[in-house]
């Protein structure tokens, strides 16, 4: 028998058994209507059938950025729910593909480049009126050390180098005439016009990079057998190649120490006694000449390069005629 209003009366109690399953009085009281019912879990699948993993449904789309939220459903009506894909048989997962990142600014080619200044030649430098003397070991000098064969023009120049507060560098003619490997014209097997070249392109090449070194706040140093007889070689071509604020200074000491200095060398920088005697009595020539002249026969290259400073500061001071 069933009622023509109300709900249907809950089904009987039986002795042995708990209350009705499924049954609560709330749900039966009149109220607002209630959502669908939950659906229950689907069952487990039969052994020996291969079913496809379940996935989880894609999450709704949020409103647009700009836009206001979307209206809801009028009462009675559900949710329109898009039309489920076709289920797929699983596959192997491929992996995500990351964005592409916008493409960096093609680098140039050359790396490290710094422009230089060029070098020019270089001008007698400019002392203010003072009443104390210039400091020579603070000053960009161009210095061009002069003295026979022996005489300690390398051992000095590198000790003064090494030992200022300013960047300083040493050039030694010697050094970048022997360059040269393959051709290289050794005077001790005779005086010719491939030696004399050589030398000639060795001073040239020393005086571009004095240029450059001076141009670029670098001090420097050179040292040469320079001959006073031969101004057009020696003193006249290091102030084309360099500039008329190069300092000349003369390293003289006697015969009888060039000579032990000169028996110590070895290769093709060691010359005979008749020859180092023969520039030594060429360089006495230097006296006289004006320019600042030091015996260090009694001195030990500290020493030297001590007095050198001295010599120096005159010469900043009052810049020698030649």
């Amino acid at each position: 028998m069933q009622h023509a209003v109300g709900s249907p009366l809950p089904p009987p109690h039986q002795p042995g058994h708990g209350p009705a399953v499924g049954w609560s009085p709330a749900a039966h009281q009149p109220g607002p209507p209630q959502g669908p019912a939950p659906v229950p879990p689907p069952p487990p699948p039969a052994p020996g059938y291969p079913t496809a993993p379940l996935r989880a449904p894609a999450p709704h789309p949020g409103p647009a950025p700009g836009q206001g939220p979307q209206p809801h459903a009028a009462p009675g009506q559900g949710a329109q729910q898009p039309s489920a894909a076709p289920r797929q048989a699983p596959g192997p997962q491929q992996p995500p593909v990351a964005p592409s990142a916008p493409s960096a600014p093609p680098v140039p080619e050359t790396t490290g480049h710094v422009p230089l200044p060029p070098g020019g030649p270089v001008a007698v430098p400019s002392v203010p009126p003072a009443t104390a003397a210039p400091d020579p070991t603070t000053t960009t000098l161009a210095v061009l050390l002069i003295g026979p064969a022996g005489a300690g023009k390398t051992s000095v120049a590198k000790y003064w180098a090494d030992h200022r507060r300013v960047p300083t560098a040493h050039i030694s003619l010697d050094d970048v005439r022997e360059w040269v490997r393959s051709g290289f014209a050794d005077p001790q097997t005779g005086w010719n016009e491939h030696s004399e070249a050589q030398y000639r392109l060795a001073r040239r090449t020393c005086g571009f990079s004095a240029r450059n070194f001076l141009a670029n706040g670098i001090s420097c140093i050179l040292d040469d057998a320079v001959f006073p007889d031969r101004p057009v070689v020696g003193l006249g071509g290091w102030k084309r190649h360099v500039g008329p604020g190069l300092l000349p200074v003369v390293l003289l000491p006697g015969l009888d120490i060039v000579l032990e200095r000169n028996a110590e060398r070895s290769g093709n920088r060691r010359l005979t006694d008749e020859e180092v005697a023969r520039i030594h009595g060429r360089m006495a020539g230097w006296y006289g000449s004006g320019l600042p002249i030091i015996d260090n026969s009694q001195l030990d290259v500290p020493e030297t390069a001590y007095l050198l400073d001295e010599v120096l500061s005159r010469s900043i001071a009052s810049p020698p005629n030649w």
